[in-house]
């Protein structure tokens, strides 16, 4: 089929739009109303007992796109904001406990961890990673699917929009530093997510990395981002590493390494050449290309009937993922289809 350069406009335009929409329909599905990172400073300080362990405060009003998780402990987590660079620390409800600098919060933390007596998490962390745009929430599925399993779901947000892809591999990196008792860490990862991984891994190959399972991340680089990285409304949404996602020669993406432990690559796609989305090339997820997902050196590659959005809901999905983790691949009743 022959496109004219005015249709081909024509259909990017509206692409844009639909991402910009998507993008706004995800923030209010994921993190209710978001607020600016004045709001948070704003809000009535937690009132501390009579020993100093602080209470809860009310629960934060969304803005995780300002916001990178740097510490994880038994449901708590310490977040830094990007543009003040101050801390606060929340627990699993988003409920505010202190805010300040980094050492108040740990030490908050601290005394709160004595306080209520709250075990170390030991054993297997497996870390959920959102997509671009996104938050943790979006990976609830998967958490739930964790749940009767011996092992510690950390939700990871980071401000995937508002800062390059080097500095979320950072947050990430701060986050598995704080995980000291936890002896194998494992990621289960949505879209960008897979590429934050990689990227930490290229500054800190931490021994304990046990599993990888990527639903729908473009390791070879996002086509549409691409064909989107001009227009002025995909900029000011996607940030930085929105534009790290466009795929190429050039592209930022190709020195990444190829994660030297066991990981697998879940796609979404019509399983034929056209996939959902015809602006892009091959079998798609509506997102990301069929193609862009594989990744030489992966134990298994699984193709699931679904769009960009829905892989981390899909049955089929959370139970392969449930699989990789035990046994290095998606199902024990079919053989492994490792991408070589």
């Amino acid at each position: 089929m022959i496109i004219n350069r005015r249709t081909m406009l024509a259909g990017l335009t509206t692409a844009a739009a639909g991402i910009a929409g998507r993008s706004q329909n995800c923030q209010v599905a994921d993190e209710a109303i978001p607020n600016t990172p004045a709001d948070d400073s704003a809000m009535p300080a937690p009132e501390e007992s009579t020993d100093n362990v602080p209470q809860p405060g009310l629960p934060t009003l969304g803005g995780r796109q300002f916001w990178g998780d740097v510490a994880f402990r038994a449901g708590f987590r310490i977040q830094r904001n990007v543009f003040t660079g101050h801390f606060r620390l929340l627990d699993a409800n988003d409920r505010r406990y202190t805010s300040g600098t980094e050492d108040e919060c740990r030490s908050a933390l601290e005394a709160i961890v004595l306080d209520r007596q709250l075990p170390p998490d030991t054993g297997h962390a497996v870390v959920l990673i959102h997509g671009i745009g996104r938050s943790s929430k979006s990976l609830h599925a998967v958490a739930r699917t964790l749940a009767d399993l011996p092992v510690c779901p950390v939700p990871f947000d980071y401000p995937s929009t508002r800062v390059s892809l080097a500095d979320c591999a950072d947050y990430l990196k701060q986050l598995i530093q704080s995980l000291t008792s936890a002896d194998r860490i494992s990621f289960v990862v949505h879209s960008m997510g897979g590429l934050v991984v990689r990227r930490m891994l290229q500054d800190m190959p931490d021994p304990r990395c046990h599993r990888l399972i990527m639903m729908g991340t473009p390791n070879h680089g996002a086509e549409l981002a691409g064909m989107l990285k001009k227009f002025f409304l995909f900029r000011a949404i996607w940030g930085p590493a929105g534009q790290e996602l466009a795929s190429g020669t050039g592209s930022a993406l190709a020195s990444l390494p190829v994660p030297a432990f066991p990981f697998g690559v879940i796609a979404g796609g019509r399983g034929d050449d056209e996939g959902y989305n015809h602006l892009l090339p091959g079998d798609d997820d509506g997102t990301v290309t069929v193609a862009s997902t594989r990744l030489q050196g992966a134990a298994d590659f699984l193709r699931i009937p679904r769009l960009h959005s829905f892989l981390m809901s899909d049955q089929t999905a959370l139970e392969a993922v449930r699989c990789f983790l035990e046994h290095a691949r998606f199902s024990l009743t079919r053989p492994p289809a490792p991408i070589t």
